[in-house]
């Protein structure tokens, strides 16, 4: 597939080189810090919703009308179409290569502004002990050295960010899981229940628990990068769900219920003082160690689906050739350049521009997700679907009602600002295409539309599912399960 996007050469090229291919736990491990990277963040979520109650019930609720059919949906898409293009292949199959490149163009903009965020956090963490990096003779030099370093790591190999990633997430949750035990014996149940309506920010409150618990799509512009991604990326996404939504309940149940610190209190790093009341200074020193650890295993993530995205793109046919070739390590070197730069110059914004600006950008692609996963169902009945959501067209499209009910309520919170650029990119996006297109076409490429209606492997007849996977990703009337083969270019 996508012939037109490749010589011949590329195409033999690709075909023979064996790559490292992502694993079960180094994909777990990623799809958490595309998600989540640990409770650092959730804090404003006591603040906003004026006390521990409304917190502990979005994080208990919004995964279920959220989260969990996000991941149902990528989980079945991605190993309907596992290629790195990811969500951009389903929005180009259902609606044509327009709608595909604007919403690889939303997405790449909003993972770039997103991953502008992690070097910042990381330094705000580290001042505390050493403030000349409040300075910006020493903060300067220091967020550029940390973007090379950790753009160089991207470079080296997916299958080392992996495993870098799952030590990562071990280093950052463990402090949690202590903090949890120590505050068994002070915890007082009662304390879980307070809430002061007149306190509560709606905006706010909407606005964190989304980014909190969003972003389950971007691992499907891995999956062509993951070893037998019929069987590994369902059981991935399952296993995320449960870790993220554990590494967000499990602190918030032991630091609200073991303190009676007042809602206003609980703002962004409050945790380290959590663990500074519950178990002492070696505590918060661990869990302020963890905040700045989990940031870089962010960016690597991002940095990660963000340019394999590019690549995917590029082979589709929508960007030039040059973002689809490859370094010796496998890894798509001017896509990882071109994220990294744009890191650097966005890195001026503040986080709740940038979160509220994100949310918007994310809210209007995910709308077109949900429609083309509809889309697909009803115009290609037909399609391999090596995992498939155990349920029919009608009960997938009742599915979709209530997160994109949510989306649109997070749309309608947007301030003037991000309204007004957010229209900005969509204008800009839609002048980029044809430009793109006639570009291509001097190349001697174009987006091969006919193409694009058709996942690009094959899948032979397997065994279904290991039936100990939770029924949440099970079909039962699944009648088998194929694996994917090797990419096949023709």
């Amino acid at each position: 597939m996508w012939e037109a996007s490749m010589s011949s050469d590329a195409v033999q090229k690709t075909a023979t080189t064996k790559r490292p291919k992502l694993t079960l736990l180094p994909l777990i491990a990623l799809i958490f810090y595309e998600v989540s990277g640990g409770p650092f963040g959730v804090e404003d979520s006591v603040r906003a919703g004026g006390g521990p109650l409304l917190s502990l019930l979005g994080f208990l609720l919004f995964p279920l009308f959220w989260s969990i059919p996000e991941a149902l949906i990528t989980a079945e898409l991605a190993t309907a179409f596992p290629e790195n293009g990811g969500y951009v292949v389903w929005i180009a199959s259902a609606f044509g290569p327009f709608w595909g490149f604007q919403e690889g163009f939303w997405k790449w903009i909003s993972g770039v502004m997103d991953n502008a965020l992690y070097p910042v956090l990381f330094l705000d963490y580290l001042k505390h002990s050493f403030p000349i990096f409040n300075k910006l003779v020493a903060r300067v030099p220091a967020l550029l050295g940390i973007t090379v370093s950790l753009t160089y790591l991207n470079y080296r190999g997916l299958n080392i960010v992996g495993f870098s990633a799952v030590l990562l997430v071990i280093f950052s949750l463990f402090p949690f899981l202590v903090m949890g035990i120590l505050s068994i014996p002070q915890i007082r149940p009662k304390r879980w229940l307070i809430v002061d309506f007149k306190r509560v920010d709606w905006r706010g409150y909407f606005n964190s628990m989304f980014w909190n618990l969003n972003y389950w799509d971007k691992a499907s512009t891995l999956v062509g990068e993951v070893e037998n991604p019929s069987k590994t990326f369902p059981k991935a996404i399952f296993g995320a769900v449960i870790l993220v939504v554990l590494s967000y309940l499990i602190p918030l149940l032991a630091g609200t219920g073991a303190l009676s610190s007042d809602a206003s209190e609980w703002t962004d790093g409050y945790f380290a003082e959590v663990g500074l009341l519950i178990g002492g200074a070696w505590l918060r020193g661990w869990v302020q160690a963890a905040s700045a650890m989990s940031n870089l295993g962010l960016f690597e993530a991002e940095m990660s689906s963000d340019a394999f995205q590019l690549l995917g793109m590029s082979e589709m046919g929508m960007l030039p050739s040059l973002f689809a070739s490859r370094s010796k390590h496998g890894t798509p070197t001017f896509s990882i350049l071109c994220s990294a730069t744009g890191v650097i110059f966005l890195s001026w914004m503040t986080f709740q521009e940038i979160l509220e600006f994100l949310n918007f950008l994310y809210s209007a692609a995910m709308l077109l997700e949900f429609a083309a996963f509809i889309k697909l169902r009803i115009s290609m009945p037909e399609l391999q679907r090596p995992y498939r959501v155990p349920l029919q067209t009608f009960g997938a499209t009742i599915l979709c009602i209530p997160p994109a009910f949510l989306l649109v309520l997070v749309m309608c919170f947007a301030s003037l600002k991000t309204l007004l650029i957010s229209s900005i990119i969509v204008v800009l996006g839609f002048f980029l295409y044809p430009f793109l297109v006639q570009a291509d076409s001097k190349e001697g490429r174009k987006v091969d539309t006919e193409q694009l209606t058709e996942p690009s492997r094959d899948f032979g007849s397997e065994e279904v599912l290991d039936n100990a996977t939770v029924s949440l990703l099970l079909d039962p009337s699944t009648e088998n399960t194929e694996q994917a083969s090797e990419l096949s270019l023709d």
